[in-house]
């Protein structure tokens, strides 16, 4: 039961996937992300994984794909942009700084927090079990993941704002793409 399980959810994950790199249409690629995040809890469930299975879909399958509808539907996808007009002719190289000062920071964080890096699996489940108190346990979850792991919450952060740009760049219609549509509608 469990080999099909597996395998019916792995179907769920890779079909989403595919649905999502070749579906032209973005809100129906967004659909298939849905699909993705639901054979992906099906994974957590399967090994019982129940509060991750609960975040994949609440969190990744409601909030996120509502956000990245929003953002498709927000652009309008179809009306063309021209391209070749800089609303702000400086946007680019600012961006191409940034970028460049982005990175920069990324590799000297991760250049400075490799010594400190502990790994110790399972060492806050034993804690959190000999307390007890939920309340003690709550601040340990508050302590490990907003002192230890801060940055990879920063890092998240980044993550999103990077697939909102591009969903950006995805849903633009560009000019020779509505050319070819007037011109295909005319036929």
């Amino acid at each position: 039961m469990e080999l099909v399980v597996f395998i019916l959810a792995s179907v769920m994950v890779i079909a989403g996937a595919l649905g999502v790199i070749l579906r032209p249409n973005p809100v129906h690629a967004a659909m298939s992300l849905v699909l993705t995040l639901f054979g992906v809890a099906v994974h957590f469930v399967a090994l019982e994984a129940h509060f991750l299975a609960a975040v994949q879909v609440i969190v990744y399958a409601g909030a996120i794909v509502v956000l990245f509808l929003f953002v498709i539907m927000l652009l309008g996808v179809d009306e063309s942009i021209d391209l070749s007009i800089e609303p702000i002719p400086i946007q680019r190289p600012l961006a191409a700084i940034m970028g460049l000062g982005l990175v920069g920071l990324l590799g000297a964080a991760i250049v400075r927090a490799e010594d400190a890096l502990v790994i110790n699996p399972g060492a806050g489940i034993d804690v959190a079990s000999e307390t007890g108190n939920n309340d003690a346990n709550i601040q340990q979850l508050a302590r490990n993941l907003y002192g230890d792991h801060v940055f990879a919450f920063q890092l998240t952060s980044v993550l999103l704002i990077v697939a909102v740009a591009g969903t950006v760049l995805l849903t633009r219609k560009w000019p020779r793409d509505a050319k070819s549509e007037t011109e295909s509608s005319d036929a």
